[in-house]
């Protein structure tokens, strides 16, 4: 079987299973049979070429599971996220685009202050900061130990990586929320489950069916943790500091109502690049908010 036939075999295959962007799926799919980097050009050069026994098994077995709906990221074993490759696994969400929104409001004004990234799972957000925003220190918090050894993976790939040159003194911390949490943050981010529980099943099987549903459901009406995060909040936040989160497109006005009520001040709700509400973020003063909780 020669390169063509086997991409399109596996496309036509994807089709039938009603997989969404199949002939893109089945060029991912065979790019990461190949050790060495297959691009478009270097296909087409090869693409008459006999496929070895081995690369055609592999590209099998990745097309049955794509077949069954494995996203793409959990076969491939990584995505990117703000142009940096990210290691991912069946124990953490696969990073969007609309999360990509937090990080560029935060990272240019965290140069030299701490930050707390509350349910981290891959690490994505907080690294992100770590890498472009140059923060003093970051602290990475979840309460899953699989979702920890990720995180611990990608921030090995930065600090040995010379691309990056990653200096930001880091911390993973296992923990409920703040359980475990020492000192006090300029920025605390979270991307926390925020699902409404009835919905998780309806969702795209990609999602409801692979992704991990610890990191998704967000209690019956999806707001269970924006409730204890912001209410444990100004014990950990520094005067002035902030508290951003990704929200889900319908949720704003809920998040900001309860930060107000927690005596946060200039909230604002920022939108996606699809014009969606994503991020409500608002600052701590310490003369104003009771810290107790």
């Amino acid at each position: 079987m020669t390169l063509r036939s086997l991409l399109e075999w596996g496309e036509g295959q994807l089709v039938l299973s009603d997989v969404p962007e199949a002939a893109l799926c089945a060029w991912y799919l065979l790019q990461a049979c190949f050790d060495e980097k297959l691009d478009r050009s270097r296909y087409f050069l090869r693409r008459e070429e006999e496929v070895c026994a081995g690369t055609k098994k592999k590209y099998e077995a990745y097309i049955e599971k794509r077949s069954r709906r494995v996203p793409l990221e959990y076969i491939t074993g990584y995505t990117e996220f703000m142009g940096l490759p990210f290691e991912v696994d069946e124990h953490v969400l696969i990073p969007r685009q609309d999360t990509e929104t937090l990080v560029e409001i935060v990272y240019p004004m965290c140069g030299g202050e701490r930050v707390l990234d509350l349910c981290t799972g891959s690490g994505c957000i907080g690294l992100s900061i770590g890498v472009w925003g140059k923060p003093s220190h970051l602290v990475l918090g979840d309460i899953s130990k699989e979702a920890l050894y990720v995180a611990q993976r990608n921030l090995k790939r930065f600090r040995e990586g010379d691309d990056y040159r990653y200096h930001t003194p880091t911390e993973l911390v296992r923990g409920d929320l703040f359980e475990n949490i020492r000192g006090v943050f300029d920025w605390i981010v979270s991307n926390p489950p925020y699902i409404e529980s009835e919905t998780i099943p309806g969702l795209m099987p990609e999602v409801a069916r692979f992704e991990p549903v610890t990191a998704l459901d967000g209690g019956v009406d999806g707001l269970a943790f924006y409730r204890e995060i912001i209410r444990q909040a100004p014990l950990y936040l520094a005067d002035h500091g902030t508290l951003c989160f990704e929200i889900g497109h319908q949720q704003g006005r809920d998040v900001c109502a309860l930060m107000r009520g927690r005596g946060f001040e200039k909230i604002e709700i920022r939108k996606d690049l699809a014009g969606n509400d994503r991020v409500v973020l608002g600052v701590m003063d310490r003369g104003k908010v009771e810290c107790d909780v």
